[in-house]
């Protein structure tokens, strides 16, 4: 049964979407309602339109495509007037059923970086008239919700038409994690977000692997986790697992529960808790990385305790992913189909159809022509110490390389009048002393560059994509300091 307040004529729909796409705080880079209007056109909700294709799985059993339709018409119906709804659910059906409802009702999805309850309240502020969408009790002060999956709501009958969102909707704000400085907020229209996930299909899943399980160990408000679970969904023709996979063991049982072929989406430092598991995995088609570079050796690691290639996502949260390569084989980069490099005031940009403008990219690549590129490190990771330039990222992999060292970072710490800018790093590495990691570090850097402080901790500060916020490093430095 179609809802009419979800189902509108084009032209109402041009309307609505510039009622929602108001003025966004500075840090957005939503485009403007005019460039929305530009075009009307609409895209499917989900592609391809099969009414029986198990498109989630909750645990071993399998949900179709017109019994998620039916869930998310069911939710819409609930939620109140709004321009933009926080997209907390944790458990990932229900954030699919949510981003699906949100987006019918013409409203935007934001999603932080963080469920913490300042990150919240943050956005919240920045977005007045806001509610949440939530799958648990967590109250947050003063804002609205609604929650998903209460066994209160009303039945949900399957739907077999599959309804279209505005190709210009801004269907999200994703929010950078913070790992350089204060998160920033990006808008991801319907159409890049659909064409994006296409684009991730045809370059690692492909005929031969058509409805494809996927199962991430990355939440789905991470922008890497959005493409790879959600979008390769409802546009990729593949069907995401919905339960809880952080710990190996959990990791396990969620591959053992879907059928093949499986797709494992997660990050390095997943990875390198997987490799000395001591059960075997079920067999596996492909491994996906991101977040974090994906050194080689434990690349390699991986594809021999998992029996599956491991490829590795170059993108970002401005622009998405955009390249791939197996990191075993080269250290090369290739660009999504269709998919180009430029360059725009002295810096790199990447170009498709699929993104409204030319996005320039955080970080210094080499051009190789092609589509080709090697990936030199973050702009922002240049440090000049004694006269001297090096990168972050590189130290960082230096000390990785050290025999003994399970995990590392090297940041600059907040700058202090009169001082010249110093690095320091943050270590795990049980069985060594700081004294021993520095003795081999001088080996293998120039001296000037010898992170002070470098200190030993028992794991790093790291997010639920693996991913170190500036802000957390900072902290963990000065408790240790004090």
């Amino acid at each position: 049964m179609r809802t009419p307040a979800i189902e509108l004529e084009p032209l109402l729909a041009c309307a609505r979407l510039a009622a929602v796409s108001r003025p966004l705080p500075e840090r957005s880079t939503a485009p403007a309602a005019a460039t929305a209007l530009a075009g009307c056109r609409r895209l499917p909700l989900i592609q391809p339109d099969l009414p029986h294709r198990i498109l989630a799985w909750r645990g071993a059993r399998g949900v179709t495509q017109a019994q998620f339709l039916g869930d998310v018409h069911a939710l819409a119906d609930r939620l109140p007037q709004a321009s933009h709804a926080l997209n907390l659910c944790a458990d990932l059906y229900h954030f699919m059923t949510a981003f699906a409802a949100i987006c019918l009702r013409g409203q935007t999805n934001l999603l932080p970086p963080s469920q913490a309850s300042s990150v919240i309240g943050e956005i919240a502020d920045a977005y007045p008239g806001c509610y949440a969408v939530v799958d648990g009790r967590t109250a947050y002060a003063g804002l609205p919700r609604v929650v998903e999956g209460d066994a209160g709501a009303p039945p949900h009958p399957p739907v077999q038409t599959i309804p279209t969102v505005q190709e210009a909707h801004v269907a999200a704000l994703v929010f950078t994690s913070g790992s350089t400085g204060v998160p920033q907020a990006h808008a991801k229209t319907w159409r890049t977000l659909v064409h994006t996930a296409q684009l991730a299909a045809q370059r690692f899943i492909g005929a031969d692997a058509a409805g494809a399980s996927v199962v991430a160990t990355v939440p789905p408000q991470h922008m890497y986790g959005l493409e790879t679970t959600v979008m390769m969904a409802l546009a990729g023709g593949c069907a995401a697992y919905a339960g809880r996979t952080f710990f190996p063991a959990e990791l396990r049982e969620a591959l053992a529960q879907v059928p093949a072929p499986r797709v494992l989406i997660t990050t390095p430092i997943h990875l390198r808790a997987c490799v000395p598991a001591p059960q075997p995995f079920v067999p596996l088609h492909l491994i996906i990385s991101a977040t974090a570079p994906l050194e080689s050796v434990l690349a390699a690691l991986a594809e021999s305790a998992l029996g599956a290639p491991v490829h590795e996502i170059y993108g970002c949260t401005e622009a998405g992913s955009m390249a791939s390569r197996r990191t075993v084989e080269t250290a090369m980069w290739q660009l999504y189909p269709g998919m180009r490099l430029s360059r725009r005031d002295g810096a790199d940009a990447v170009q498709g159809q699929h993104l409204d403008l030319p996005v320039t990219l955080p970080d210094v690549l080499d051009d190789l022509g092609d589509g080709k590129f090697l990936l030199r490190g973050r702009s922002a990771d240049m440090i000049k110490v004694g006269g001297k330039r090096s990168s972050l990222g590189e130290l960082t992999r230096a000390l990785l390389r050290i025999p003994g060292v399970q995990d590392a970072v090297v940041f600059v710490p907040a700058p202090v009048a009169g001082r010249e800018v110093r690095p320091a790093a943050l270590v795990v590495a049980p069985h060594l002393s700081a004294e021993q990691i520095r003795g081999a570090l001088e080996t293998m850097i120039d001296p000037v560059f010898l992170p002070r402080p470098l200190i030993c901790l028992a794991d790093l500060p790291r997010n639920a994509v693996g991913k170190l916020p500036r802000a957390a490093l900072l902290a963990e430095l000065e408790r240790r300091r004090a």
